[in-house]
């Protein structure tokens, strides 16, 4: 049978990390700090939204939502933080009226990606903003159209 062998560190600093010595599994000190690590990546992607080329974005919607009166689409100025289904004037479908959405980050993430999965029956003639950074710009840029 062979003797132990004493393994040696791979890192300078790494006779004080967690070891089964301690109690504490290294693996799971790793998976935690990956966690962590992906937790402040995810929101750093989402605090680098570019409003600016959402704005570009925006143009494709703006063939049918404008501020005027008759417009093939309601008006999307102050969408944010809105109910779905609720500016005065404009003739919604049952399912959107029925929808009972408020228009967060994460329904307008789910609507402008994939509008007839997220409300079934709505009358919008669009398939969706496929690209994740434009979707993401695009929200950006919604949320500041006042």
């Amino acid at each position: 049978m062979r003797a132990a062998r004493k393994r040696q560190p791979l890192c300078k600093g790494e006779e004080e990390m967690p070891n089964e010595e301690s109690g504490l599994r290294p693996g799971a000190v790793c998976i935690a700090f990956m966690a962590a690590a992906f937790a402040i990546a995810g929101a750093t992607a989402a605090a680098a939204a570019d409003a600016a080329h959402g704005k570009v974005v925006f143009q494709q919607c703006a063939a049918c939502h404008t501020d005027q009166s008759g417009a093939i689409g309601p008006a999307l100025r102050g969408v944010f933080g809105r109910k779905s289904g609720t500016v005065d004037g404009f003739r919604y479908s049952d399912a959107m009226k029925r929808a009972n959405l408020t228009w967060d980050e994460a329904n307008l993430h789910d609507y402008i990606s994939n509008p007839q999965t997220k409300v079934k029956g709505n009358r919008m003639p669009f398939g969706g903003v496929t690209s994740a950074g434009d979707l993401d710009d695009l929200i950006a840029y919604l949320k500041d159209y006042k």
